[in-house]
This record gives structure tokens, sequence and C-alpha cells, in this order.
């Protein structure tokens, strides 16, 4: 166990359920076969409805991990609706001058571009319990996390609109992100790529969402839009329901959307944070 490197596990948003125990001890094998020690924060699991502990306590545990020099990264496993209630509690100077990653999903959209937006270092946009769904993902996180190449960032994807987009590619869960909206920890939307995804929400959902990125001026200001997958939306609707919807708000941009970053099991991965060029592969 002394030989394995040391990887911190917390959840920020809400508390896992009791019954996804069993689901954790899973993740808990393969990190540790991939030579990862997971050392956990004591408010994992749901106690009191969606709650395990306050957000200064779930704030202090992340920030715990961010100071212990023998973390080498931090995992967030939960996902939900309570992330941003650590915002006000995080040293974002500590932040800054570490050289660990954050890595989460979903509701973790709002520490992840708050970490950008008040640092300027990267986080990643992936919820690493998804290994435990996808074996063949398994594959590329080790070749990524451990061996510093691009496996799970390398992602498919295809043009919409345009055929090429640079810049710093920010945002994630399209309803998480506009959390942020109005604060000091919403990302300047300058040139920037802007990435949407949902689990949740059909048509009356996402119309509500783009007409207000559209009133906060986002589609004026990025140089481009990648869209990732719209669960709910898909489900009902198609794979390519949310297209007309965000031609509609965004006009004639770039976009390109692809179905491996989201909240499916064979997801991808994305640095947000990061400078990002896309190319229409076929055009090349």
């Amino acid at each position: 166990m002394n030989n394995l490197k040391k990887v911190g596990i917390v959840a920020c948003s809400n508390g896992l359920l009791t019954s996804s125990k069993e689901y954790v001890e899973n993740l808990t094998g393969i990190l540790k076969e991939l030579f990862l020690e997971p050392v956990f924060s004591e408010y994992i699991y749901a106690e009191n409805s969606v709650f395990q502990g306050s957000g200064e306590e779930r704030a202090n545990a992340l920030m715990n991990f961010y100071r212990d020099n023998e973390i080498s990264a931090i995992f967030d496993i939960s996902g939900g609706d309570i992330a941003n209630e650590t915002l006000l509690y995080l040293d974002f100077d500590v932040i800054k001058n570490s050289n660990k990653k954050f890595w989460g999903y979903s509701d973790l959209t709002t520490i992840i571009n708050a970490i950008y937006t008040k640092t300027g270092k990267t986080s990643v946009l992936y919820q690493v319990r998804k290994l435990v769904e996808c074996e063949e993902r398994i594959n590329d996180f080790r070749e990524t996390f451990l061996n510093e190449k691009d496996d799970l960032f390398d992602f498919p994807y295809r043009f919409i609109n345009g055929s090429s987009m640079s810049g710093i590619i920010v945002g994630g869960n399209i309803r998480c992100l506009l959390k942020l909206a109005g604060t000091e920890y919403f990302p300047n939307l300058n040139e920037k790529i802007l990435l949407l995804e949902s689990l949740g929400g059909g048509v009356l959902q996402m119309t509500t969402f783009l007409s207000q990125l559209k009133m906060l001026g986002a589609f004026e200001k990025i140089s481009g839009i990648m869209l990732g997958t719209f669960t709910k939306l898909e489900e009902t609707s198609g794979e390519d329901a949310i297209i007309p919807l965000i031609k509609r708000f965004a006009g004639d941009i770039p976009i390109a959307k692809t179905q491996f970053i989201g909240h499916g099991s064979e997801s991808y991965a994305v640095e947000i944070g990061k400078y990002y060029s896309f190319m229409d592969k076929c055009n090349v």
C-alpha cells in the first residue's frame, strides 16, 4: 500500500446514498489496480437529506487534500445540486499554488469553472466513477493519468457549423454553469470555446438555459461551441435534438457535437481552462 500514489476522494455536491457503497468499493479496487491509493474525505455519504456536512465542512475537506503534499490529485465522486455552497470557503490562493488537479463533472462544473476563473488553473471535467461502468476507459485513464498521454482527452466530434475553432475551453453542465452567472466565479467568455452538456431537461428547459446565455451575451463573445450529450433530451427527441435549438440562439458561429462528453458511461474527459483547437477532420 505504501508504494501506491495517493489521490483524494471528495463529495462536494450531494452526498452519496449508502446503497452506493458497493459501487465505491468497486471503484476503489480499480484505482488500486492502477497503483492509486484512494484517501476518502469524511463527507462522502448523505446523512441528512442530500447533505453530508455543511458547505464549509465539505470545502475544508477539499482544501485539506490540496494542502496534503502526499495527495497527487483530487477526484470528486458526487453530483447533484449543492456544490456551489462550497465556493465561499475555498482558498483559491492555495489552489493556485498547488500542482494537483481537481476532477469532477455535472454539478462540479461550478467548482471547476470557479477554479479557472479565480486562479487560471485547469481542472478535468470527468467523473472517475465512470471507470466502474466502462472498462474501455480504464486503459485511457491509465495512459492519461499515469503516463501523461492524451488518451482520455482524445474524443471524437463532428462539426455542425463551420470547420474549425480554437480557444480556451470553459463550461460543462449547462444548468450548473448558469449557477455562476452574475458571480465572481463565472468565467470570462471572450474568445472561449463554450462546452455545454446536460443530464436532465427537455426542450423547454434547454430553451430557458440558452435564453439566459443569450441574455448574458455569451454567443457574441465566444469563438465556438462544443456540444456534449444532452441525455434526457436525446432519449426523448433524438441525438441531434439540441442542434436546432443551439442554432436558433447562437447563429452561425462554429459548433461541433460529440457523443463522448457528458454523463454517459463511455464519456471521455475535457480539461477546462486549457487551450484547444478543433478541426473538421473530413476537410483536413
